[in-house]
């Protein structure tokens, strides 16, 4: 502590007051500082949470992989072969469907519509294919050339299936009108043209999404 010039000057009682006013000088000063502290805390701690903020409404608002498909709800029936209403996209993404689903992995015939639909319902995602595009024949009547193109095509594919053992499938589809289709509960995309990270992007942000 440092003493005034006057000190030696000052009476007791004097001395006891000039003792008394810096320590509550000192107090205060304490005081204030740790308000201060306290206020930049609580600064930073809010601008950590309006940069979370901001961060998680950018990521949601990311446009999502593939087109959206009008839902045509999840209606059960029992036998893939029973009537219903038809459905709105090829593969379809929703609609009527069997109360059983396709294994998970990769097969080498066709999967029923009212079958894989229980799989998207149940957070899946579905990999079909048709290496000539517009011919519902299978591979048996592909030209030489044709049928090497189709098994890099099936071998690229299986190889990007077999990183998920749970909630992909993939499967041949006749019907389509391009190589490669990306299914998931409304969700849709489809293109000719192999692509790996357009592949594993739709899955990785689909896969495990249950819809019951």
């Amino acid at each position: 502590m440092d003493y005034p010039e006057e000190w030696n000057q000052l009476s007791k009682h004097q001395r006891k007051e000039f003792k008394r006013n810096f320590h509550r000088e000192q107090q205060l000063k304490q005081t204030h500082l740790g308000q201060t502290k306290k206020y930049g805390v609580i600064a930073f701690i809010s601008l950590l949470v309006l940069a979370g903020g901001y961060l998680l409404v950018k990521e949601v608002s990311k446009p999502q992989p593939g087109e959206f498909v009008t839902s045509l709800g999840n209606k059960h029936i029992e036998n893939i072969t029973d009537v219903h209403d038809p459905y709105n996209s090829i593969p379809p993404t929703s609609g009527t469907h069997v109360g059983r689903k396709a294994s998970w992995g990769i097969s080498y015939s066709p999967i029923p519509d009212e079958l894989q639909l229980h799989n998207l319902e149940d957070g899946g995602v579905m990999v079909q294919y048709n290496c000539i595009p517009g011919n519902s024949e299978n591979t048996a009547t592909l030209s030489a050339q044709e049928a090497d193109n189709c098994k890099q095509l099936t071998d690229q594919l299986s190889a990007i299936v077999k990183k998920y053992p749970e909630k992909v499938a993939m499967a041949p589809y006749p019907k389509l009108d391009t190589k490669i289709a990306l299914t998931a509960w409304t969700r849709l995309d489809k293109f000719n043209d192999f692509d790996e990270v357009r592949i594993q992007k739709f899955i990785k942000a689909f896969k495990g999404i249950d819809h019951h």
